[in-house]
């Protein structure tokens, strides 16, 4: 990851997108990507960056100190306010760029780390449909990030495919 943000974990603790990476297909391929794994990481990075998790209790981490009494270094508080606005901001124009459908299945494997099963269940899909789902979104999500180059597409805006070299050209 180039942004050089990512989500810490307890030692040996394997979060979904960890583990979606290390397994493998039947051609023996991970089921989804490193770029991909990367763009969820980011993604969840963010999403605890901006503080956007739900709390059962009130936080009383924000309350200024005393001016005998610094938490921190002068003008630390309004570093720390812009880096959560920031991160917010960059979550949100990554689940614009995504898509409404995309963003409910990467909120919750990535940020939530809800299990595919569960999500299947909850949402009424089919067994192992919220895995081909994931990988959509997080393709999508990797090509938003930059970490996957996007295909080249044509004036319809659909991909372009085509049997012919590029000098190729049809006679009619």
């Amino acid at each position: 990851m180039s942004s050089g943000r990512r989500l810490v974990r307890p030692a040996g603790d394997k979060g979904p997108l960890t583990w979606l990476h290390q397994r493998r297909d039947k051609a023996g391929n991970p089921l989804i990507t490193r770029e991909e794994r990367d763009a969820g990481e980011r993604l969840a990075a963010d999403f605890h960056a901006a503080n956007l998790n739900p709390q059962v209790t009130a936080s009383w981490d924000g309350l200024a100190p005393d001016k005998h009494n610094r938490r921190g270094p002068p003008g630390y508080a309004m570093e720390m306010s812009e880096r959560v606005v920031a991160a917010k901001m960059r979550f949100e124009q990554a689940l614009k760029a995504v898509g409404p459908d995309n963003a409910g299945i990467l909120i919750d494997v990535c940020c939530f780390e809800r299990g595919l099963a569960e999500i299947e269940r909850a949402s009424g899909w089919p067994q192992r449909s919220g895995k081909i789902v994931l990988q959509l979104a997080l393709r999508q999500l990797a090509r938003h990030y930059g970490l996957i180059a996007n295909e080249p597409r044509d004036d319809r805006g659909g991909r372009v495919r085509h049997w012919g070299g590029d000098d190729f050209r049809p006679k009619i």
